[in-house]
């Protein structure tokens, strides 16, 4: 276990179970910016979810989602967590990358491969800090769903999950479900390769920003999936 890992360890050890909602720096993009996660609802419920708002800096859409569900009240038996934005520094800049130039969406282990350009894939899997906060706190946590939103092609991609997780989601929120290309370095390709069993999933969003009651109609629909998700314990195996 590396030093980090380690740390975001021992940091969720210290969490309150009672806890409705906790925010926890998760740690800080390549220039210095906090990335937070916020847990919401019982941290020992065997129904564990993770949203991410924002990856791509120019794909931010579902920071609206994430911030109406910190609003709800999460359902009971339910441990749901949220990063808001995973990528701060591209956020700031309008540009899908980091700053860094890479596009954390093809820095993770599963599959990767050098890319450049607009894709580019860093030197190496995990060489961001961004995408190794990600890494470790999947590990950490073991989501069951985890909904990675993007833009701008308005579905739900069939992402490699239970496709029966992903039609009902699709179902909820009103858009089709298809297949995008499967992309090497993808944080969802690494999540279903790396725990067997759960389901990451993207949601690509309408291009430009939500409103107010879109946003909190997306996030209904996470706690909706979340309500019918049957707990499963899943077993902490080697990082």
């Amino acid at each position: 276990m590396t030093a980090g890992a380690a740390a975001l360890a021992a940091l969720l050890l210290t969490l309150p179970a009672s806890a409705h909602q906790q925010r926890l720096l998760l740690g800080r993009s390549v220039e210095g910016r906090r990335i937070d996660a916020v847990e919401l609802g019982d941290r020992h419920a065997g129904k564990r979810l993770l949203v991410v708002g924002c990856i791509h800096g120019n794909e931010c859409a579902g920071l609206a989602i994430v911030r109406a569900l910190e609003r709800l009240p999460t359902p009971a038996g339910v441990d749901l967590w949220v990063i808001e934005n995973l990528n701060p520094d591209g956020y700031a800049a309008a540009s899908r990358q980091n700053a860094h130039g890479i596009d954390l969406n093809r820095n993770f282990p599963w599959a990767w491969r050098p890319l450049s350009g607009i894709y580019d894939s860093g030197p190496r899997p995990l060489s961001e800090p961004e995408s190794r906060i990600a890494y470790h706190l999947i590990l950490r946590v073991r989501p069951r769903i985890s909904i990675w939103f993007h833009q701008h092609e308005r579905l739900v991609d069939e992402s490699g999950g239970d496709i029966g997780v992903e039609r009902r989601f699709a179902a909820l929120v009103g858009l089709p479900l298809k297949r995008l290309p499967r992309e090497p370095g993808s944080a969802v390709g690494w999540e279903n390769h790396r725990l067997p069993g759960t389901t990451g999933f993207v949601v690509e969003l309408p291009g430009g920003s939500l409103s107010a009651a879109a946003a909190a109609g997306y996030a209904r629909a996470v706690l909706a999936l979340a309500r019918a998700e049957k707990p499963r314990s899943l077993a902490r195996g080697r990082a």
